[in-house]
């Protein structure tokens, strides 16, 4: 059912868009107030998240790790696995945030008859949120040549080798096959696995349907529906410069693609999707793992009265000695 409802509303939210390109007087709301909008919630939302969790003490060392730890220097310690230096904590952080390390060694429990409990490796949700990620991050850089005037080199070098295989007109990109193929496991896996289902939200499908409208509407524009390029990148340059005019030629089904963009960077912050910067700031990845070197004490500990063993001997004194026990201080 949640999966059902929140499917409604993303393509309530793309007939809106659709509505505001076809309708002149709402083309500068959705094509001008809602991109705004959604870039200042966006904007505000992910500093604010970011400066709590890093204004958050973490007196211990609790770092998730799979190695020994450093001790006896004839036992031989595992510096990737579980670091005891800050150099071992950023090659361990970059393997997780550059090649998804821990996702990669992730297991699936089965029970058999017997019963019997199998663990098997998983590595298609390894493999789809690897395409899915990196896709992304290129669909991203791609499209800065939108906004900068003049294009950067890199950004006619990164199309190039997007569009390899210069596969029919206008030329097929490698990373729209990959996002889509990418974002379709995750929706998959979350719907028709029994499991997952159970334990997903109607949050965790809004995001994703969110993501899968942005990249189908913008697969549309590029293959199907053609929009005026030069008036798309007009809109971007004013939006970027603070002096946005919408040009009477861009088409809806742009419209929806920004409108779409637009509230999944509104809902960015407040959802799942932040673990793009909660990553960085997890304890449970970027600390070292040195408890066993250096004492790390609580900084907000306030100060206990504490009752001491030799005030309590003293307390007690007359009863220990009448009961024949040895004392400490005598």
């Amino acid at each position: 059912m949640g999966a059902l409802l929140t499917l409604i509303l993303v393509a309530a939210i793309a007939a809106a868009g659709y509505a505001g390109g076809e309708i002149t007087g709402l083309r500068t709301t959705f094509g001008v107030i809602i991109p705004y909008a959604g870039l200042t919630i966006f904007l505000a939302g992910f500093c604010y998240k970011v400066i709590q969790w890093a204004w958050t003490p973490v007196p211990f060392r609790i770092p998730t790790t799979c190695g020994q730890q450093k001790s006896l220097p004839w036992i031989k310690a595992a510096w990737i696995e579980n670091p005891s230096t800050r150099g071992g904590a950023v090659v361990r952080m970059a393997l997780e945030i550059l090649l998804f390390r821990s996702l990669f060694r992730n297991t699936r429990a089965e029970l058999h008859p017997g019963p019997r409990l199998i663990y098997r490796e998983n590595k298609y949700l390894w493999l789809g949120a690897f395409v899915f990620h990196w896709a992304l991050l290129l669909v991203l850089l791609r499209h800065l040549r939108l906004f900068l005037l003049p294009v950067p080199h890199f950004i006619y070098v990164l199309n190039a080798l997007d569009a390899f295989f210069h596969v029919g007109v206008p030329t097929l990109y490698l990373t729209d096959v990959a996002i889509l193929a990418g974002v379709l496991y995750l929706l998959g896996r979350r719907i028709w696995d029994s499991r997952i289902r159970y334990l997903s939200l109607p949050a965790d499908y809004f995001a994703l349907y969110l993501l899968l409208g942005v990249i189908i509407s913008g697969i549309l524009m590029r293959y199907e529906w053609k929009v005026d390029v030069a008036g798309v990148k007009e809109l971007a340059l004013g939006l970027a410069a603070f002096s946005p005019v919408v040009p009477a030629g861009v088409g809806a089904i742009f419209f929806v693609h920004l409108t779409l963009v637009s509230v999944l960077a509104g809902y960015f912050p407040f959802s799942k999707l932040m673990h793009a910067g909660g990553t960085f700031l997890s304890p449970t990845h970027n600390l070292a793992n040195n408890s066993r070197a250096k004492r790390h004490v609580n900084p907000w500990n306030y100060p206990v009265k504490v009752h001491t063993y030799e005030e309590w001997e003293e307390e007690f004194r007359d009863k220990i000695e009448a009961a024949g026990l040895p004392l400490e201080g005598k």
